[in-house]
């Protein structure tokens, strides 16, 4: 089958694509990639709070995939809005990269500290409000300012001096194989700093109808990992939130159960609270966790 893979061009999003094209060339098909430039692409000054609208990384290649030119889209699940546009579905989802969250710390900023290796005032680079509210709960002391780019641009704001220390996703940099040896790396753990709902994870989107190509994405769908994060998913869904929202969600599936960790804040300027959840179905699962997080509120 000739399937045409639509991407944004970073390089990350094109190791995705590289990702999920070697795969699928390894069961016969013909694969091109068009690259796609999205909104979040384009505007590059405005944090994601201060932006219009939903799915800034998302949208045009969606578009581009009702238009039928492009067959499959490759995203990061965690940017993805939780209800598909009306004609598309998810045909797949990849293996699960380290879920984590990444501080990348200058050194002259490290100190040895308990909760974060970062100086007492430090100032913190991120966009997201997930991570502000659990960086305002883990250190109120230090200071958080924007920060937009990809991997590689963010990590030269870093490298000129413009902030302490950054917070990536560990899933980017383990994928781009970079020499982070000028700083000092904290990988948060997930109990410790929630991550997004399906960070880690690459979801294959494709049209409804594309039947024969939904088929053929069942080679390289991984079952367990899909059942993880469609609880994560679905507490996004029933907290009406996207990217936008202070909310990390994450699920292990331990001996034939459920462990889930999630991190709520009212807005991105207050301070989050965690929580924690076991149970021995999915069933009603995201549901009882909605509950006790709006409780919250």
């Amino acid at each position: 089958m000739k399937i045409t893979i639509g991407s944004r061009g970073s390089d990350l999003a094109l190791w995705q694509a590289h990702f999920v094209k070697d795969a699928l060339q390894k069961l016969g098909h013909q694969i091109d990639i068009k690259i796609i430039v999205t909104q979040g692409d384009k505007i590059q000054n405005l944090s994601f709070d201060k932006m219009e609208g939903k799915g800034f990384f998302t949208k045009e290649i969606e578009e581009a995939l009702l238009n039928k030119e492009i067959d499959l889209a490759v995203h990061s699940h965690k940017d993805l809005e939780t209800t598909n546009p009306t004609g598309l579905t998810i045909g797949a989802v990849s293996y699960r990269e380290k879920p984590t969250d990444l501080l990348l710390i200058r050194k002259e900023s490290s100190v040895e500290n308990k909760t974060i290796p970062v100086k007492v005032n430090a100032v913190i680079g991120t966009s997201a409000a997930r991570r502000k509210t659990q960086l305002m709960r883990l250190r109120p002391d230090c200071s958080i300012k924007d920060l937009r780019g990809n991997v590689p641009t963010r990590i030269q704001k870093l490298r000129d001096g413009l902030y302490d220390a950054i917070v990536l996703a560990t899933a980017g940099v383990e994928r781009l194989k970079l020499d982070l040896s000028e700083f000092i790396a904290y990988e948060f753990k997930p109990d410790q700093f929630i991550p997004a709902p399906a960070q880690g994870v690459l979801a294959l989107q494709i049209r409804e109808v594309d039947l024969e190509l939904k088929n053929a994405l069942k080679e390289i769908h991984h079952t367990d990992v899909a059942e993880s994060i469609a609880i994560e998913r679905n507490v996004m869904k029933l907290m009406q939130g996207g990217c936008q929202l202070p909310l990390g969600v994450y699920c292990e599936q331990k001996n034939k159960g459920y462990q889930v960790w999630a991190s709520f804040s009212k807005d991105a300027n207050s301070a989050a609270k965690t929580f924690y959840f076991e149970a021995d179905s999915n069933n009603g699962l995201a549901e009882k966790i909605t509950q006790q997080l709006k409780s919250e509120q």
